[in-house]
């Protein structure tokens, strides 16, 4: 179902958001029958302007619906919309010696187990950060930060390149109980073993799930293009940050605030995709409700 067919109240941002690309899109006025021009509207707008992404009905998600850009050839650029940032309003515990990181990796491990017995597989934002190199041929370095996130009340932000891998840790990052989430994970993956000798096991990569749940022509899907196709909403990445000192101790406020994000993000965005029928089950559900009877 598009969002389109439902009778859907904006709110007062996004409808500053339309106002402003109204503003660039002045249709031409339509006359009635005895010559009177019908009255401007500001709020309701015809539902064929805009179309958005496909979200199960039954969905309890907090998703907005993403206006697109449907106006004239000469007005296409969607990324003059700006989006609220997505960012990560719980704690973030910051674990930065060995002991420390085995106290979190401990508090974690017994968290997941809860879930487990309950009958429900954790699933753990996961994410890395290091150092960049800017010299050309340069070995890159080593991973820096790991960030685990598995609800909206607690992201854990470890300083492995300073702390190391207690044993407790390594055990949670191999154990196939626990899946772990992200665009680009193996990746990662590959750099912890490459890096620390540190197996990450039971791997769901969201650009993947994504194909599978949206269907259509598959996409390499980033963090922030998925983040916007599915919340509205936009990853902030900026350069002073991301291309920071990922191996600078203590981390600043906002290398913490960025590095949690990233890991609560990855394990929101698979909360919503995984609420979505996959395309061609949603696809197939479709023709049967439209297919004509064969009884005669």
């Amino acid at each position: 179902m598009e969002c389109s067919d439902w009778d859907i109240d904006f709110t007062e941002e996004e409808l500053q958001s339309i106002d402003a690309i109204f503003e660039s899109y002045k249709p031409p006025v339509a006359a009635d029958c005895d010559g009177d021009h019908r009255p401007k509207t500001r709020r309701r707008l015809p539902d064929s302007l805009f179309t958005f992404s496909r979200i199960a009905a039954s969905s309890s998600s907090s998703l907005l619906p993403c206006p697109r850009n449907r106006f004239t050839s000469s007005y296409r650029d969607t990324s003059k919309m700006r989006y609220p940032a997505m960012t990560f309003k719980g704690h973030i515990v910051y674990s930065r010696t060995f002991s420390e990181v085995e106290k979190a990796a401990d508090e974690l491990l017994k968290f997941f187990e809860t879930m487990n017995g309950d009958g429900n597989r954790p699933v753990i934002g996961f994410d890395i950060e290091w150092r960049p190199i800017f010299k050309k041929g340069a070995t890159q370095s080593k991973a820096a930060v790991l960030q685990i996130c598995a609800d909206v009340a607690r992201c854990h932000v470890m300083h492995i390149i300073h702390s190391g891998f207690p044993q407790n840790l390594k055990s949670l990052l191999g154990d196939s109980r626990f899946l772990k989430v992200g665009v680009g994970i193996a990746g990662d993956a590959r750099k912890i073993f490459k890096d620390h000798n540190v197996s990450v096991d039971a791997l769901e990569d969201l650009s993947r799930l994504a194909n599978k749940k949206l269907g259509g022509e598959p996409k390499m899907w980033g963090l922030s293009s998925l983040t916007e196709k599915l919340t509205c909403k936009q990853v902030l990445k900026p350069s002073k940050i991301r291309l920071g000192n990922w191996e600078r101790n203590p981390l600043s406020a906002e290398q913490l605030n960025y590095a949690a994000t990233d890991a609560f993000v990855s394990w929101h965005l698979f909360e919503v995709l995984n609420r979505l029928p996959d395309s061609d089950t949603h696809t197939n559900e479709v023709a049967e409700t439209v297919a004509p009877s064969s009884v005669s």
